[in-house]
């Protein structure tokens, strides 16, 4: 019995396992993207936009089985608008309360201008960018994504871009070896879980589970930097502030705006294929336009189609919307209820899944095989990256 667009309620046991197998993952991904897009901090905001955009992305979109939320080449580009307010003097520290109403302004533009992309139609025109560009594109996503985590994998506080972020690390090298043992053990859980214990406790959560209660035992609270003080209970509306800073705020939200669309209905291809479905994009547009809007409102990090979520989330058996509305559900509770447990996840453990998100994201593949297709493959892809 079909209720709304692409809802079924036939295969409802498969949505809800397929939404909970996604919040499994996404739940360490979405705070290490929140630590790397707005620093010190930042965790809680990035689980914000994962239960925002997940919801309502799947409620209004155009992809049956896509899970939403926050992903690598957007939290990069959220840490770019950090760097450009930063850089004309907006006190970059969160406590301070001046960075983030501005970098929600642009989340929230960058919404907008996704919905207005879907009423222009113009989600077939996005999926016509060549292939060479969107590799070369994700493949600097994934260097950018392990540039910025040297610094928190070494125990070395660094802001800003991969120059700044790369030159701290190089003036300042005092490495912490308590960091240091946080995430070997995490690297070495990410990357060398059997498949038949990942295929159940994915590596990422199963290194929270495991190295955050080690950290504490071994290395107790002030030996190394951890995620701190997350505020109880959900999200609060809080409008954004556009002030003089609008021409970077505008700038930003385009970006944004772009590269979630793009990232978007990449995705939706993938989901395509491996759930036998027919994606809309405009519609796609429209949803996810939404999503980051409102998670603008609630000071949630922006977000956009993600593939291993997505790709979970079916081979668990979620093939309609109701899968990423549970997979928000599962988070929202996780947030209301496990706030204190997460206060105490190491920094340096983010930064270990976050380098194995990068290399992940790297499109070792086309790069080793581009220039033997064409020189003007290559050199456009290489440009890009």
């Amino acid at each position: 019995m079909q209720i709304i667009n692409g809802f079924h309620l036939k295969n409802v046991r498969g949505d809800i396992l397929g939404g909970i197998t996604a919040a499994v993952v996404a739940l360490p991904l979405a705070l290490a993207f929140g630590n790397a897009a707005l620093g010190p901090g930042g965790a809680i905001y990035g689980l914000y936009g994962a239960v925002v955009v997940g919801f309502l992305a799947a409620l209004f979109g155009g992809t049956p089985a896509q899970v939403s939320g926050p992903t690598g080449p957007m939290s990069v580009t959220v840490a770019g608008v950090v760097a450009g307010l930063a850089a004309v003097g907006v006190p970059r520290d969160l406590s301070a309360g001046q960075i983030l109403p501005l970098v929600m302004a642009a989340v929230v533009i960058g919404g907008l201008l996704q919905i207005l992309f879907g009423i222009l139609k113009l989600g077939k025109y996005i999926t016509l960018v060549p292939y060479s560009v969107v590799s070369g594109f994700m493949s600097g996503i994934g260097v950018i994504i392990i540039a910025l985590q040297i610094g928190p994998l070494l125990g070395i506080s660094t802001r800003g871009g991969v120059v700044e972020s790369l030159s701290t690390v190089f003036s300042n090298f005092q490495p912490n070896g308590a960091a240091i043992g946080v995430a070997i053990m995490t690297l070495g859980i990410v990357f060398l879980t059997p498949r038949k214990i990942s295929q159940w406790v994915p590596s990422p959560l199963l290194a929270l589970l495991i190295v955050t209660p080690i950290s504490i035992l071994i290395f107790g609270d002030g030996a190394i930097d951890r995620i701190g003080e997350i505020p109880r209970g959900v999200p609060s509306l809080n409008f954004p502030s556009f002030n003089q800073y609008f021409p970077i705020i505008f700038k930003a939200g385009l970006v944004l705006a772009v590269l979630g669309a793009i990232d978007s209905l990449l995705t939706s291809l993938v989901a395509d294929n491996i759930s036998q479905t027919k994606h809309n994009s405009d519609r796609e547009l429209i949803g996810q336009g939404i999503g980051n809007a409102v998670a603008g409102l609630f000071s949630g990090l922006p977000g956009a189609g993600a593939t291993m979520r997505t790709v979970i989330n079916v081979k668990s058996g979620g093939s309609t919307p109701i899968s990423g509305m549970v997979h928000s559900v599962v988070l929202l509770i996780v947030l209301v209820g496990a706030g204190p447990l997460a206060e105490q996840i190491p920094t340096a453990l983010l930064a270990g899944i976050l380098i194995k998100v990068g290399l992940d994201i790297i499109d070792w593949g086309f790069l080793r095989r581009a220039h033997k297709l064409s020189l003007k493959t290559s050199v456009v892809m290489y440009g890009v990256l």
